[in-house]
């Protein structure tokens, strides 16, 4: 059995959007709940700063400046060692309803940046969210709508499939399309794997390099890897009842890292373990995960 041990011992609320920078041997992360983004080194180094709203997701850009999706912008982040930051405004969101904010995101292998949004009260069931692109051209989108709870993006070795999925209990459902990566177009949009009948509602999720895509059950403590026709052929069993999003990193790729959320019900955390990073080496090889490169031309653009 594939044991997981501890990365960070520091509890997330709720830790999400997991990424590796090879050249920091770091791992970058937020806790959304908590306006945070936290950054440790594999020599043990943690570092955090706090921001002005919650933070859904992250991306790196080759400078390793942040740019961060949180409730209602975009922004870019030159970060300083001692918890302050330079923080530059890429795009605005004037969302469909109240309440919302971005949610899981992921740049392509294009160096887009392709974000959800969501309605943060998920006891609403309100499906107002929707899958939005950052590029030359500003923010744009939505260009899929209908979503509770979007999560689980990730892009196939190829470049040519992009996977995403909708975590909400009224959804539970990992769809893929197929991207053209020159315009950044979404085609054949299809049902990849219907989660309700398998533990766990499909939450973050990571690519490895033999096209296996990795997705966290939350609420069933696994992290469960589907082959390329949507098979399940490996559950691995993580120490927290909500693992949250799962990234490949560490010097060979083959370290899976999984941020957690700690649970409503305090009851359910029997381990303790709730918030944790946890880490684990697999036999499988993960991917680099794309910087963002493609800026908009008017950094403060509405749409």
């Amino acid at each position: 059995m594939t044991h997981f041990g501890i990365f960070s011992s520091h509890k997330d609320q709720v830790g999400e959007s997991p990424i590796w920078d090879a050249e920091g041997s770091c791992l970058w992360w937020v806790d959304i709940e908590a306006q945070r983004i936290w950054k440790k080194s594999l020599a043990g180094q943690l570092q955090s700063w706090y921001l002005p709203e919650k933070v859904g997701c992250m991306a790196l850009t080759a400078k390793r400046q942040v740019v961060a999706a949180m409730e209602t912008s975009i922004a870019l982040l030159s970060l300083e060692s001692d918890g302050r930051y330079k923080q530059q405004t890429l795009a605005t969101i004037e969302h469909p309803k109240l309440g919302m904010r971005f949610n899981d995101g992921r740049c392509d292998p294009s160096g887009r940046m392709w974000i959800g949004t969501m309605v943060m009260d998920m006891g609403k069931a309100d499906n107002a969210g929707g899958l939005y692109c950052l590029d030359e051209r500003g923010l744009t989108g939505p260009y899929i709508k209908g979503l509770y709870t979007p999560n689980g993006l990730a892009f196939s070795p190829d470049g040519g499939s992009m996977y995403f999925s909708d975590s909400h209990p009224m959804a539970q459902k990992i769809w893929r399309c197929q991207i053209d990566l020159a315009s950044g177009a979404l085609l054949n949009q299809n049902l990849f794997v219907d989660m309700t009948e398998l533990p766990g509602r499909p939450d973050g999720a990571a690519m490895d390099a033999e096209g296996h895509y990795w997705i966290c059950g939350n609420d069933a403590g696994l992290v469960h890897c589907f082959d390329a026709n949507g098979q399940c052929i490996e559950s691995l069993p993580v120490p927290f009842p909500k693992p949250a999003m799962c990234a490949f990193g560490g010097a060979d790729l083959q370290t899976l890292f999984v941020t957690s959320i700690v649970p409503g019900n305090k009851a359910l955390d029997t381990t303790g373990q709730s918030g944790q990073v946890v880490s684990a080496h697999l036999p499988h090889r993960g991917l680099p995960e794309p910087f963002f490169s493609r800026f908009p031309a008017t950094w403060t653009s509405h749409f």
